[in-house]
Formats: C-alpha cells, sequence, structure tokens
C-alpha cells in the first residue's frame, strides 16, 4: 500500500473508532462505504467491492468493539445478562448473514445495505416511545431477536447496533445502557461474521493479492490499529451526551451512508 492510501485508512480507523464507542454501531454503518469508496479508486474487481467492503468492516469490529466495551463496562452500563441471552443466536444469525450474502451480486448488496440502515435511521428519528409495560423477551424470543440481527449485521457488515439499540430502547432499555450493550454484542457479531466470510469468500476464484477470502487484510491491519485508539474516546463522549443527540446523530449518520450505497447501486 502506498503512504496516502496508508494515512486515509488511519483517519479512516480514527473515525470508525470513534463512532463505534460513541453510537455503539461497530463502526460498520461508517466504514462498508468509505471502503466501497477506497476499493473503487484502487480499480479491485467491480464484482468483489462491497463483499470485501463488508467483510472488512465485519473483521474490523473484532477489535473495535472489545475497545468501546472496555470503557463502558466501566461505567458498568453494559447489561451482561442481556447480551448473555442475545450471544447465541448472534452467533448463529452472523454466520448466516455472510453466506447469503455470497449468494447476492455487488448491486443487490449494495441496496440491501442502504435499505437497512434507512429503515434503522427513520425509526430513530421518529423516536416513538416505548409503552410502559413493554420489557425485553424471554429466552426463546431473545434468541430469535439475536439472530435476527445476527443476519442482518454479517449481511450489511455492522456490528448490530442499527438494529439492536432500537430493539432495546423500543424494550424500555435506556439509550446509554443499549448502547454499551451493543458494543458488548458487536464481538460475537464480528467473530462469526468474520469466519463466515473466510470460509464463503475462499471459494471465489481470483481474489485480489492481499484478500484473505473476502477481506482485504492490508485494510483490516491499519483500520483496527486507529480504531482500538479512538474507540474509548467516543464510549466516553457517549455518556456525556443528552439521550435526543445521541438519536439524532445516529439518524443523521445513517440516513447519509446509505444514500451513497443506494447511489453505488444503482451506477
Amino acid at each position: 500500500m502506498d503512504i496516502s492510501l496508508i494515512a486515509g485508512l488511519l483517519v479512516l480507523g480514527a473515525a470508525v473508532g470513534f463512532a463505534a464507542g460513541l453510537l455503539g454501531i461497530g463502526g460498520g454503518m461508517l466504514l462498508v462505504p468509505f471502503m466501497t469508496m477506497i476499493l473503487t479508486a484502487k480499480h479491485f474487481p467491480p464484482e468483489q467491492i462491497v463483499h470485501m467492503a463488508i467483510a472488512t468492516s465485519l473483521g474490523t469490529i473484532m477489535f473495535t468493539s472489545l475497545s468501546s466495551v472496555r470503557a463502558h463496562h466501566a461505567r458498568g452500563a453494559v447489561l451482561w445478562p442481556v447480551v448473555k441471552l442475545l450471544a447465541p443466536g448472534i452467533l448463529v444469525g452472523s454466520w448466516i448473514g455472510p453466506w447469503i450474502g455470497a449468494q447476492m451480486n455487488s448491486a443487490a448488496l449494495a441496496l440491501s445495505f442502504a435499505v437497512f440502515v434507512a429503515f434503522s435511521a427513520t425509526q430513530m428519528l421518529l423516536d416513538k416511545k416505548p409503552e410502559g409495560s413493554r420489557e425485553l423477551p424471554k429466552a426463546s424470543g431473545m434468541f430469535a431477536a439475536g439472530g435476527a440481527i445476527g443476519v442482518l449485521a454479517g449481511l450489511v457488515g455492522a456490528g448490530g447496533g442499527f438494529v439492536s439499540v432500537p430493539f432495546m430502547t423500543w424494550c424500555n432499555v435506556k439509550i446509554h445502557n443499549a448502547v454499551a450493550t451493543s458494543a458488548a454484542l458487536g464481538f460475537p457479531i464480528a467473530l462469526a461474521g468474520t469466519l463466515s466470510n473466510i470460509y464463503f469468500g475462499m471459494k471465489v476464484p481470483d481474489l485480489p493479492p492481499g484478500a484473505l477470502g473476502f477481506i482485504y487484510l492490508p485494510a483490516l491491519l491499519v483500520i483496527s490499529l486507529a480504531s482500538v485508539m479512538t474507540a474509548p474516546l467516543g464510549a466516553r463522549t457517549a455518556h456525556s451526551l443528552p439521550v435526543k443527540s445521541l438519536k439524532k446523530i445516529f439518524a443523521i449518520m445513517l440516513y447519509l451512508l446509505a444514500g451513497y450505497m443506494m447511489y453505488k447501486s444503482f451506477r
């Protein structure tokens, strides 16, 4: 990689880490569109660009989530019993998501990303107040919810926060706890999704140099190094912002990124 590319990936990694800590989104919602731009500029095979951007995003979340969750845990914000109930379904779903993605072409995958992200942004902006009696479901319901979160996260290369944060707040979990718990859920999502992308990607011929399955290793290394340094800063900032500000930041960012991927899908 040339120096300018390394510098760009370092800046991207720093922004991704901060967003992961701030919003509990694992950074994937920010990383996938920018990785798509970078791989396009580097003239990667068009049919592999979105797949590799998503896979590389999931790989970085393994490191980003560990860094951000430590900061959230130090503040006592992570709801570990919720993590325990959602994680089994998430592991299953996060393996299935990349398999579904491997069956899709880049345009369809980019469009799926855009639709899911725009839906999540709308849910956050509507800011509907949950019913006072609504609460998290029992174990079987949590497994099903975790599976759905895992499939969507594995499919679009995100940490799952764009689904898990609205889900938990809908069930009367406070936004700061939802963000912190979502950060903790990012690791099982990323682990299963990364292994799945390696496995299914290895079956694809003529991958570019530096690729392990669908994962672009040079970008994974540089982005991860930068992101683990800024994730704790984002987590600390999250606890100093009011709830409405967090939701607006979350939603506006998602709309912008959905717009780019929608544009990419029709090119």
